[in-house]
């Protein structure tokens, strides 16, 4: 499938999945890869925690953009904020001609009232600025690094229980209109991140699940995020292979290299046996991504991680085509 196709099915992705899966690094290798095919694409973090700035070497992000990849010849640009309710109430009481009151509520905690009296109101604030900056057209694609898996569920459900508890106003009118976003798979899916071991795979079964029955968003292919490659010879003799090869080992360094083997041997079954689960409990595409060995991903490690997403997607069946 072609990449640009892919990354162009919605105007916004939501980018979900269980803490220490690497869902910031995909979201970021998500926007790279967004970049390299000429898109110009905003980045939006939620709580202002995650670690996206790191992974560009950027400064912290604030509510205002800033440049993360500059346009050049076949590249689009990359640009990032955050988006929390404090600032997006704000941006709304503005909009709204209520600029006078706004730094006030604020600034005296009002908002934490409203939030602890109306649950959902926090999420929707922040949903009801992504839906406004999809609707201002000026990105080709919108990547949202949403909270983590038990919190996504509730974050993403917050405009249908709004919608539901206040039957007139401005809230409901809001709640529509980010229901109205997330229920169009042409605005807007969610990409659920996983790594190949059980207690994440299980999790996001469930959260893929809850999603669809309770939220009704699109879902794309999951990202399976630090796959281990299959290594050929690994059951081969060490002492063996080594004569073959023309060296001469030690016992115990054929020993060390034997344990290394079965350690990696085993690995790779448990992840395959959790790959074939998942494929068989939950019938959508998986972007299986490589193990990026470092203690700390930075440009290389994210270049990596965009390229092989980018290879991922061009492997998967071109509906135009069936």
């Amino acid at each position: 499938m072609d990449p640009k196709q892919f990354l162009t099915t919605s105007g916004v992705i939501i980018v979900a999945g269980k803490g220490g899966v690497g869902k910031t690094a995909v979201s970021a290798a998500l926007a790279m890869a967004s970049s390299s095919v000429g898109l110009r694409t905003l980045i939006v973090e939620v709580e202002g925690k995650s670690g996206l700035a790191s992974l560009f070497n950027s400064a912290q992000f604030s509510y205002s953009e800033i440049q993360l990849v500059e346009p050049s010849l076949g590249v689009g640009e990359v640009r990032a904020r955050t988006v929390l309710p404090e600032d997006a109430l704000l941006d709304y009481l503005k909009d709204h001609g209520l600029k006078r009151i706004s730094g006030r509520l604020v600034s005296t905690g009002a908002l934490d009232v409203v939030a602890t009296a109306v649950p959902g109101i926090s999420d929707i604030l922040v949903l009801g600025k992504i839906k406004q900056l999809e609707r201002s057209r000026e990105f080709d694609l919108i990547i949202v690094d949403a909270p983590a898996a038990g919190h996504a569920i509730t974050f993403l459900r917050s405009a249908s229980g709004l919608e539901d508890a206040v039957k007139v106003g401005p809230i409901n009118s809001q709640a529509k209109d980010v229901l109205a976003l997330l229920n169009d798979p042409t605005r807007c899916r969610v990409l659920l991140v996983t790594s190949p071991e059980e207690t994440p795979v299980n999790e996001l079964i469930e959260t893929a699940y809850s999603l669809e029955d309770e939220v009704g968003v699109s879902l794309g292919p999951v990202v399976v995020n630090g796959v281990l490659p299959e290594l050929p010879g690994l059951q081969a003799n060490p002492l063996e292979a080594a004569a073959q090869a023309g060296v001469e080992l030690q016992p115990s360094e054929a020993q060390n290299l034997a344990d290394a083997a079965l350690f990696r041997l085993q690995r790779t079954a448990l992840q395959r046996a959790q790959l074939d689960r998942m494929a068989q409990e939950l019938p959508l595409p998986q972007l299986l991504l490589p193990y990026v060995f470092t203690s700390e991903l930075g440009p290389d490690g994210l270049a990596q991680l965009s390229n092989g997403l980018l290879a991922k997607i061009r492997d998967l069946p071109d509906p135009s085509r069936s």
